[in-house]
C-alpha cells in the first residue's frame, strides 16, 4: 500500500509540474497575442485618424459635408470617399470587438450593431448623393442615418458597461462619450449640415477608441504579466528571460534536423 500511495503522489507531482509549465505557456502566449494586437489596432486607429483628417479637408468642412467631398468635386474624390469609410469602418469595427473580447463582454445584439454600422456606413459611400438622383440619395440618407444609430447602439452600452466595472475609468469614459456625441450634436445644431459634426465626431470618437485601446489592453497584460511572473523579483527580468527560454525551444529542433540527416 505505501509503495502504491508513493507512486500516486509521484504521477501527481507530474501532472501538476505539466499544468503548470502548459499554464505558463499559454499565458505567455496570450501575453505576446495582446501585445502585438494592441500595436497593430493603435497602428491603424492613428492611420485612420489621419486619413479622417486629410480626407475631412479636402474641402471646407464648413461648407461640405464629408458625402458632398465625395460626390460633388472630381471621380478621384468620390473613389477616395469609399476608400475612407472601407478603411475607417473596418478599423472601427476590429477595435470595438477587440475591446469587446479582452474585457469579456459576450453580447451578440451589441456585436451585429457594430458589424451593421461598418456595414452602412460604406453603403452610404457607395450610394450616391446627388440632384439628378433622388432615389439613390434617399437611399444614401438612410444607410448614413443606420450607420449612425446602430454605432451609438452597439457602443455606447459597452462603453458606460466598462465605466460601470472600472469605477477609475468612469469619469473619463463620461466626458470622452459626452464630448464626442454632444460634440457633433452641437455643431450639427450649430451649423447644420456640414462637415464639421462628422470631422468632430470621427477625430473624437478615433482618439477615444485608441485611449480604451491603451488602457484596457495594458490592464490585461499587467494581470498576465503578474500571473506570469508570480515567483520573479524583476518584472523586466522574468520576462526577458521567459522570451530567452522560448526561442532556445524553437531553435533547438531545427538545429538537430541537420545531424539526423547526416
Amino acid at each position: 500500500m505505501g509503495e502504491n500511495t508513493n507512486l500516486s503522489n509521484i504521477d501527481i507531482e507530474k501532472v501538476k509540474e505539466e499544468l503548470d509549465k502548459k499554464h505558463i505557456l499559454e499565458i505567455q502566449k496570450e501575453l505576446t497575442k495582446d501585445r502585438r494586437w494592441r500595436m497593430i489596432l493603435m497602428s491603424f486607429l492613428l492611420g485612420a485618424l489621419l486619413f479622417t483628417v486629410v480626407y475631412g479637408t479636402l474641402e471646407n468642412p464648413l461648407q461640405h459635408t464629408f458625402s458632398q467631398i465625395g460626390n460633388r468635386f472630381t471621380f478621384g474624390k468620390r473613389i477616395l470617399f469609399i476608400v475612407w469609410a472601407i478603411s475607417t469602418g473596418t478599423v472601427i469595427q476590429a477595435s470595438i470587438l477587440a475591446l469587446f473580447e479582452i474585457e469579456k463582454y459576450k453580447n451578440k445584439l451589441h456585436t451585429g450593431f457594430v458589424v451593421s454600422a461598418s456595414f452602412f456606413l460604406v453603403a452610404t459611400s457607395v450610394a450616391p448623393s446627388l440632384p439628378d438622383f433622388p432615389l439613390w440619395t434617399q437611399v444614401h440618407l438612410i444607410t448614413a442615418g443606420l450607420a449612425s444609430l446602430f454605432l451609438t447602439l452597439g457602443f455606447l452600452p459597452f462603453a458606460l458597461w466598462v465605466a460601470r466595472e472600472n469605477p477609475r475609468l468612469r469619469t473619463v469614459i463620461v466626458i470622452w462619450t459626452s464630448i464626442t456625441w454632444g460634440g457633433g450634436i452641437f455643431w450639427y445644431i450649430a451649423l447644420g449640415n456640414t462637415g464639421m459634426f462628422e470631422i468632430w465626431f470621427f477625430i473624437f470618437f478615433l482618439i477615444f477608441l485608441l485611449y480604451l485601446s491603451l488602457t484596457l489592453f495594458e490592464e490585461r497584460i499587467v494581470k498576465q504579466s503578474i500571473l506570469l511572473l508570480k515567483d520573479e523579483e524583476n518584472l523586466n527580468l522574468g520576462i526577458e528571460k521567459i522570451f530567452i527560454n522560448l526561442e532556445k525551444e524553437k531553435k533547438e529542433p531545427s538545429k538537430r534536423k541537420p545531424n539526423k540527416k547526416g
